[in-house]
């Protein structure tokens, strides 16, 4: 399989690209800052499971996905930021909240089939 079609990268490379064209419609000091951090937090996720997926062992796989899994809380409490300050509308907070979380459940089951296979692994069983 290749990465493009991993469903957790493509659910990730959808998520950042349409947080980023939220942004992109915001003022200066509001890209500047928050849209900032708000866009790196969000593409860090399709990021990190990309390196993960590239690296050779389950074991580094899992750790970039955990590692994307935190970016994913952080793309979360960015967005309740965002609605807090009226930077995007109901809607907007629907969509986006729905991907996030859409996202994570799908990322937790990869990691817990990649503990799995680590398992499996450990004691032996090759698949």
């Amino acid at each position: 399989m290749r990465l493009e079609d991993l469903e957790i990268y493509q659910l990730a490379m959808n998520l950042g690209d349409d947080i980023w064209d939220i942004v992109l419609k915001w003022s200066y000091f509001e890209k500047n800052g928050f849209g900032k951090q708000w866009t790196d937090a969000a593409d860090s996720i399709a990021a990190n499971i990309s390196e993960g997926y590239g690296r050779l062992s389950a074991k580094d796989n899992r750790r970039f996905c955990i590692i994307a899994r935190g970016s994913i809380y952080e793309t979360k409490t960015w967005l309740q930021k965002a609605k807090n300050r009226s930077l995007i509308d109901d809607q907007q907070f629907f969509i986006i909240d729905k991907q996030i979380h859409d996202l994570s459940v799908k990322l937790w089951n990869y990691i817990q089939a990649l503990e799995r296979r680590i398992r499996d692994e450990e004691n032996g069983k090759h698949q």
